[in-house]
């Protein structure tokens, strides 16, 4: 909103010239979405105990987690309106990217939002009916498939991404894109959630993936880097670098209140529409396949989960691991929670680490 108000009068006031730099936007995205989130979360926090939204544990979890019961939820809501606050201030909103992400973040935020709301006031610990849950997002993920098919803002590159290690080889996946940018979306966002199960765990992994996605996002924006690098030259994405700031600084201010001993809980209000945002971004700049590095250790907690499934049917009963996700795991085995929660963050940074310099191995 900034950019496009002030923005044009910069023949009049020169130092209004800044805006057009992603990089100062970017900056003032991110502080801002952290200053809203340290500032307000006080009072956020006793709000949330005055309407007794208090955090419903599963039977099924570790022992030790039964102290958590009662720890105020839904701060996914103070999240989500930090970034979507910093990103309407600072990016470009004629900007169809923009626009997408922000009906990506609101609108799983609201599925989110109802699910918590499920399990805090009706009791129910597992939250909405999972073929409910399922649906919304596939239409949801669906309607942005079909807009960036069939209306794209690069239609020379709508259905093409990017291929990691080698240099001048894209993908075009033609009419699957579609199911493609719904099935990225889709797994982004429930990786996500299965990962929130410890103190500020999700919440730092997702502030490592969206400083990830910053860089990715302003190489992929800008002409002369991304021929240099062999990577598709995006026009536009470079506003994507805006909205991944307004999501550090968010993560980052949070997790002063969320890391251990949480004080308030993201819930699903937050893990579902950041994870599925975060499956935007890489759609955006065509770097889906690097997701599995980005987002590396959420790829492994979901695979942790899929391989006790089939692992527990197909053998009746037995098991890989004490409990999936793994951090749970690791919690049986003894670790203790800040140790599990900084050791993942580790190597989440490993991983992102990775993810960058593969723009250089190709």
């Amino acid at each position: 909103m900034l950019y496009n108000l002030l923005y044009p009068l910069k023949d009049h006031f020169g130092a209004l010239n800044l805006l057009r730099y992603i990089t100062f936007r970017a900056t003032y995205a991110g502080a801002l979405s952290l200053f809203i989130c340290l500032f307000l979360g006080p009072w956020f926090i006793k709000t949330v105990k005055q309407l007794a939204l208090g955090q419903n544990i599963r039977d099924e979890v570790p022992k030790q987690h039964q102290s958590k019961s009662g720890i105020p939820t839904m701060g996914g809501i103070l999240i989500i309106a930090a970034i979507v606050i910093s990103t309407i201030l600072f990016t470009d909103l004629t900007n169809r990217h923009v626009q997408l992400g922000l009906f990506v973040i609101i609108s799983f935020g609201i599925l989110g939002y109802f699910d918590d709301y499920v399990k805090v006031r009706l009791n129910k610990p597992r939250g909405l009916n999972k073929r409910t849950k399922l649906i919304s997002q596939i239409i949801f993920a669906l309607l942005v498939g079909i807009i960036l098919y069939f209306y794209p803002v690069n239609p020379e590159l709508k259905t093409i991404t990017n291929f990691i290690f080698f240099k001048n080889i894209q993908i075009d996946f033609r009419i699957f894109y579609i199911p493609f940018v719904v099935l990225v979306i889709i797994l982004t966002s429930n990786a996500v959630n299965l990962a929130d199960g410890l103190d500020g765990l999700a919440t730092g992994l997702l502030g490592i993936s969206a400083g990830s996605y910053a860089i990715l996002s302003y190489v992929a924006g800008n002409a002369k880097l991304a021929s240099y690098l062999n990577i598709l030259f995006v026009p536009g994405s470079g506003e994507m670098t805006i909205f991944c700031f307004a999501v550090l600084g968010a993560c980052l201010g949070f997790l002063w209140f969320n890391t251990f001993p949480a004080q308030i809980m993201m819930g699903d209000t937050g893990s579902l529409p950041l994870g599925a945002l975060i499956g935007f971004f890489a759609v955006v700049i065509k770097q889906e396949f690097l997701l599995v590095f980005v987002g590396g250790v959420f790829v492994i907690e979901a695979i942790t989960v899929l391989l006790q499934v089939i692992y527990f049917h197909t053998t009746r009963g037995k098991r890989i691991f004490r409990m999936a996700p793994l951090h749970h795991h690791f919690e049986l085995c003894g670790w203790q929670e800040p140790k599990i929660v900084v050791r993942f963050w580790i190597l989440g940074i490993l991983l992102a680490m990775l993810a960058v310099s593969t723009l250089k191995i190709r």
